[in-house]
């Protein structure tokens, strides 16, 4: 089974090469062919001319031998075989029991189906005999009486040696391969420039359908032409066109909507403000009121909490959507930096940190902040205890582990942990959290040029975070 060559072009040149080629050989074949006929044809011709010829010229008698006439002995056989005889030829002549034979060949030499036939008729045969192929011609001599042809026993095969037929059949073989493979180059030639002029057009359109992808939507063809592959273009600037207008329109609703959220956000944190000034000072006259109103209070509270944190993260989210996120890279104390994190949330009792005290990495501290305090938050709300935090230097960064030991993450939530406002299980869409905290700390870790992964442990849920060196 013939492989193909992958790649259009190749595909293209050589079945281009293919036809050139079956063309060339058939073309040959047939041509070898009809010059083998004909060569053959005159060879024939011409032998069955020279014996026909001699034989006729016989002067001596033979068959029914009139009263007086002497009979033809051995010498009038030798003189019509020589009249027979030239240059490579073999002659046998044959007259009752008489046999005269010029040459190397003898009547064994002459073919079985060449016997019965010559006792009628001039025919002839070609038959390889020592390893050289001959054309044997064999002839019965028949006398006119004036009424039907009488045979007189006399029989003469010649043998013609065909080296030169054979000779001039390889020279032509040779002439015909050698045109046969110039063909086959210069199709392969035609076949490359053919390929490459069809193959221009899909290139142009490959690399504009690359550009498209790569973010330049104005990206357009000429169109040459009312072919196929100039229609074919024509389509491309249609949908680049549309693509282009639906893009601009997306991108300009996407803004409008980034904005909206970035407005309402900052918005939203003076009421913030002051309504956390005013559950500072409920907080403190909960404990005084009676159990329906406190518990009413702390309600309130802890809702507004809630709000505060996703105003906040919303506009987190906000300034990463718009591209203003940066970095403020300075060497940070990794074991300090986790402490002090907990510390300030008041986590140090819920939380196991194992990080070397010398370690210091070049980070931006309050994004490295962020990033611990949501997964260790998301331990603590979601997981079990122990919280286990780890830290060590690798030779290419920081990794971080933070891992929890409760019921885990279900595995078909797994590649949605890190969605915006993914919350994994139906009891968790009222919990307290945003379900922006993953996502957060997700793009200030790829801030950094970091990468962050999750994966079930028995039990628990295991969070790394791997940090380039700068």
């Amino acid at each position: 089974m013939i492989r193909l060559p992958a790649g259009f072009r190749a595909r293209l040149v050589f079945f281009f090469t293919m036809v050139a080629m079956a063309a060339s050989v058939l073309v040959a074949t047939i041509g070898f062919e009809l010059a083998k006929s004909a060569l053959v044809k005159r060879a024939e011709d011409s032998a069955i001319d020279l014996v026909t010829r001699e034989l006729n010229r016989i002067t001596f008698p033979i068959g029914r031998l009139r009263q007086g006439e002497a009979k033809p002995g051995i010498r009038e056989l030798a003189a019509l075989a020589n009249a027979l005889d030239g240059p490579g030829r073999s002659v046998v002549i044959e007259y009752g029991d008489l046999l005269h034979a010029e040459g190397p060949m003898t009547l064994d030499d002459v073919p079985n189906e060449l016997h019965g036939r010559a006792k009628r008729f001039v025919v002839t045969q070609r038959k390889m005999v020592s390893n050289e192929l001959w054309l044997i011609v064999g002839s019965a001599v028949y006398r006119d009486n004036g009424q039907e042809p009488e045979a007189t026993g006399l029989r003469a095969f010649v043998f013609f040696p065909m080296r030169d037929e054979e000779s001039q059949l390889a020279t032509l073989r040779t002439t015909m391969a050698q045109g046969g493979v110039a063909i086959v180059l210069i199709a392969l030639v035609l076949g490359l420039l053919s390929a490459r002029q069809v193959l221009r057009p899909v290139a142009r359109l490959s690399a504009a359908a690359q550009a498209l992808g790569q973010g330049r939507l104005d990206t357009r063809l000429p169109v040459h032409g009312q072919d196929e592959l100039a229609e074919l273009t024509a389509r491309f600037n249609d949908a680049a066109a549309a693509l282009e207008l639906s893009v601009s329109e997306l991108r300009s609703l996407e803004a409008m909507s980034r904005r909206f959220v970035a407005d309402v956000s900052h918005e939203l944190r003076t009421p913030l403000t002051a309504m956390t000034a005013v559950a500072d000072m409920l907080y403190e006259e909960a404990n005084r009121l009676p159990e329906a109103p406190a518990e009413a209070v702390r309600l309130v509270l802890h809702e507004i909490e809630r709000l505060r944190e996703l105003v906040e993260h919303l506009i987190e989210v906000s300034r990463f959507d718009a591209g203003t996120a940066t970095l403020h890279l300075e060497p940070v104390n990794v074991a300090d930096a986790v402490q002090d994190c907990l510390d300030v949330r008041g986590w140090t009792d819920q939380v196991r940190v194992n990080a070397p005290g010398g370690l210091v990495v070049d980070l931006d501290p309050s994004r490295f902040d962020v990033i611990v305090a949501n997964l260790v938050g998301n331990a603590l709300k979601h997981g079990a205890p122990p919280v286990l935090v780890s830290a060590r230097g690798t030779e290419n960064g920081l990794e971080v582990k933070v891992r929890d030991h409760g019921k885990g993450i279900p595995p078909e939530a797994m590649p949605h942990v890190f969605d915006r406002f993914f919350k994994a299980g139906a009891g968790r869409t009222r919990s307290q959290g945003s379900g922006l905290g993953l996502s957060i700390a997700r793009a200030n870790v790829h801030l950094h040029g970091g990468t962050i992964s999750v994966r079930a442990q028995n039990p628990g849920t295991l969070f790394t975070v791997w940090l380039p060196h700068p």
